[in-house]
Order: structure tokens, then sequence, then C-alpha cells
């Protein structure tokens, strides 16, 4: 058996939760393999809206296991109270959740060097969410966090206290206050002692060990592609790997055990902070389709910025990642529009034409080359089928599997789990 991938394609924010709540009933194991509570993964049905932060998508079927893996950086805080949320739906989270003890621990004052580090940026800030990921990450990288299994150890509170005494030097360095940490550090060791009484593991043993017993598995990724450490628009970027090589290394899975890799893209793009976004629409078409989505962030509550469909940048995330299906979300929001665009070439200011995105994109004001598909300009919402479609959907949805190459298999028409279309 090999694990299945999901992830998004685009520069997050692309429906991943309610996909993997759709897919959920054909695996026996969902993981998340990076990100942290910086991610906002919203599920609907049963009329009732769900967001889910740090804890897999899989949580609300009983029958399946839900595992944060190591490439997780946690907040123990947000997590107790994700948990104390799910209460009412009668969740055995002792039977069907569990911890990597490699996952790392985001401590208060990773809080506070997150924001220390955005104001000292001024004008040219990152658009961070302020939840710690960042720092986080650097001390992972520098070999001084703190990781879920030292929670365990007698001497957990002095390599607390030595990591938070490194992370005051540097908040004084930037002159930021840390009178609301006593109160910080309340909340997170009540949280810690909670911590302690969930199921943590050795994730990468679990793992290996259900795809060896054939069991399904389904790899679920945080953030998107574009905003990947490596090949995102960086410096404009996450601080985890976002692609199909993260679920490796994030679980400790081989390569070779990948099997299909699900990207999901908007049927147009959106963006939260700082960044290039070549299409975006800063006139009132952007603010109808930011509208018509409901494009505000599931975490930070911040308005998305909205913009026509980018096919250079979807083929880069397509090829990056060894995309084998397609899931395109939210066609309904295009509901409203006349005309829809579709850009397929980038115009660069000497008036070439390129359709990849290089090194030098970030930095270079390009143009956006559209193509116009007549819009379909009726509501969706009653629609169950494919053949239900309006023909100026089914041209649209033709048009992009034939540029990119890849089947699109599911196309949402809405947020509730009945309003997802299988081909």
């Amino acid at each position: 058996m090999k694990m299945d991938v999901l992830l998004g394609l685009q520069w997050g924010d692309e429906g991943k939760g309610k996909i993997v709540d759709v897919l959920a009933p054909q695996y026996e194991v969902v993981a998340r393999f990076q990100g942290g509570p910086n991610a906002g993964h919203t599920l609907e049905f049963d009329g009732i809206k769900h967001v889910l932060h740090q804890i897999p998508s899989g949580i609300f079927r009983s029958q399946i296991l839900n595992i944060i893996g190591n490439g997780v950086v946690l907040d123990p805080i947000v997590l107790k109270k994700e948990i104390d949320g799910l209460g009412k739906f009668s969740i055995d989270y002792q039977k069907n959740l569990v911890v990597s003890k490699k996952a790392t621990i985001i401590i208060p004052t990773h809080k506070l060097l997150d924001a220390a580090l955005e104001t000292s940026k001024g004008d040219k800030k990152i658009g961070s969410t302020l939840k710690g990921i960042g720092p986080t990450y650097q001390d992972k990288i520098g070999r001084a966090a703190l990781r879920v299994g030292d929670i365990l150890s007698s001497d957990f509170r002095e390599k607390y206290d030595t990591l938070v005494e490194k992370h005051k030097t540097t908040l004084s360095f930037y002159n930021h206050p840390i009178d609301a940490l006593p109160e910080m550090e309340a909340q997170f060791f009540a949280a810690i002692e909670f911590f302690k009484t969930l199921n943590l593991i050795d994730s990468e043993y679990v793992v290996n060990d259900a795809l060896a017993s054939n069991k399904k598995i389904l790899a679920e990724g945080a953030q998107g592609s574009l905003l990947d450490i490596d090949f995102g628009s960086y410096p404009f970027v996450t601080s985890s790997t976002t692609m199909t090589a993260g679920a490796c290394t994030g679980l400790g899975v081989a390569p070779s055990k990948i099997g299909e890799v699900f990207g999901i893209f908007k049927a147009y793009c959106t963006r939260v902070g700082s960044g290039p976004f070549p299409t975006e629409l800063f006139d009132h078409t952007g603010e109808a389709m930011r509208k018509e989505g409901n494009e505000f962030g599931s975490t930070t509550g911040r308005p998305r910025r909205c913009g026509w469909l980018d096919l250079p940048a979807l083929r880069y995330s397509i090829m990056i990642n060894g995309v084998t299906q397609l899931f395109m979300m939210k066609a309904d929001v295009l509901n409203i529009f006349e005309e829809i665009n579709v850009c397929t070439y980038y115009e660069l200011p000497t008036g070439e034409r390129i359709d990849r995105l290089s090194f030098e994109i970030s930095e270079l004001d390009v143009q956006p080359v559209y193509k116009v598909f007549k819009g379909w300009h009726c509501s969706l919402g009653d629609v169950r089928s494919y053949d239900e479609f309006p023909s100026e959907l089914k041209e649209y949805v033709s048009y992009l599997e034939n540029d990119l190459q890849v089947p699109i298999k599911l196309v949402s028409v809405g947020p509730d789990r009945i309003q997802t279309i299988l081909r």
C-alpha cells in the first residue's frame, strides 16, 4: 500500500479541509505532516461550520486514526482549545487522535518573537499570522527547539527556561515588551499538563506499520505550494515544506511509498499577506469575488486578496508536486460573473511573454495575459452531478484539463459535503 497526499497548489486557503472530510471514508488514517496553527481547515456539514487548526480533518470520522506528524509545530494551548471544542460532538480523541513525540512545540516566547520580528520589518512585513510558527521552525533548524517528547522528561522545565532566556535576549534587542509572558506561561503549562494525557507516539513507526498492513493513509498538507519555503514566492512564504516532499519528511515515509497526489486549487486565486500576486484584482470585480467567496482568513479573519486563475503558477505547482489528480474548489463563486478570465502567460516589461515562474518573477513587474471565457451566470447550489453543469462551466473545466494535462476529478460547487461533484 502507498500513502496518498493531498495538498494546496496556490497560496493556501484552497479548501483542503473540506476535501479531506469528503475523501476520509476511503481511508483508515489521516495524517498532518507540516505547518501549525497558522493553518485553518474549514469543514461544513449538517449545517454546521467547523474550523480545525492543528488536528487532522479526519477527526469527525470515528473509524479514522488521526496523526499529528513530526513535521508539525504544535501550540499546546491551541490544541487544548480545539479538543475542548470537539467535546460536544462526542469524539473519542483518546482513541482516534495521536501525536508524534518528534513534533516541535510552540512556546509563548515564540509568539512574542514573531511579533517583534514582524514589527522590525516595517513596510516590508511578510504578513505573518503571529502564531509563533517562523521562530519555532528557526529553533528547530537551529537545534534549540523543544519537542513533544520533552514534556515527559523530568528536566522539561529546565529545558524550557533555557530556551526562554535565549529568546529574552533577542526580545530585549528589539525592545519588545514581555509583560504578557507570565499570563501566557500560566496557560501554556496548564495546557502541557493536558497534553501529557494524550496518546503521544513514535508516529513514523505507526505510519509505516499501517502501510505494511495495507491500510490506506491520506497525508494532509497545510498552507499551499506557492508558500513553500524553497519553491514559494520567497521571502513571502511559510516556514515549512508544503509540497509532496514535505509529506515524506513530515511523517517519515520513503518517496517510493507515495501513491496518488491530489492537488487542490480554487477556480480563481486568493492570497493572504504580502507578496507577488500577478492576477490580483484591485477593482470592484476583486471586491465582488471576495464578498461572494467569503474570502476572509479562517485563522486571522483578514480579508484575502483576490484575482483570476493563474495557469503558469498552477502548472509550476503541479510539476514540483507530481500531481496525479486535480480538485477544483469554489466554482460557485464565479457564478456572478458574465465573463471569466484566466491568465495564460506573463508579459515582462520588455514585452516578452513567459509561462514560467523564474527566480526573478517576484522582483519583476509582470502583467497577466488573459484568455476570456463566457460565464455561466447561474446558481450551482442544487447541482449534484457533472452532467447538470452549465455548458460554460464544462468548457472552463475542459480547457483547464487540456492546458494542465492532469484530470480534474472533482469540482466543488458549495461549502457543504454534498456540494462536491465527483467526475
